[in-house]
């Protein structure tokens, strides 16, 4: 039997990788560099929401078997990536 978590998670990421192989084929499609690029940008988009979605998702699934100490560090771990990925 597959953890309902885990099944969440793992369909959040098959949602977000296909949405980024259509993506891909839009752009092949519209053989155009500016609207390549407006379609790639809206994937900047879609890539940081799906992290947040599928980590609070896990650490729902685990917060009962982590302290509150080890929570404030995912947290903080996750907080680092979002800096990093969302600051210019």
């Amino acid at each position: 039997m597959i953890n309902k978590i885990v099944l969440s998670m793992a369909s959040l990421r098959l949602m977000s990788g296909s949405i980024e192989i259509i993506a891909a084929i839009i752009m092949l499609r519209l053989a155009n560099i500016e609207k390549a690029l407006l379609v790639n940008s809206g994937l900047a988009l879609v890539g940081p929401l799906v992290l947040l979605a599928t980590t609070t998702i896990g650490l729902v699934g685990i917060a009962e078997k982590l302290s509150f100490g080890k929570m404030l560090w995912v947290l903080a771990g996750v907080s680092c990536l979002f800096i990093g990925i969302l600051k210019k």
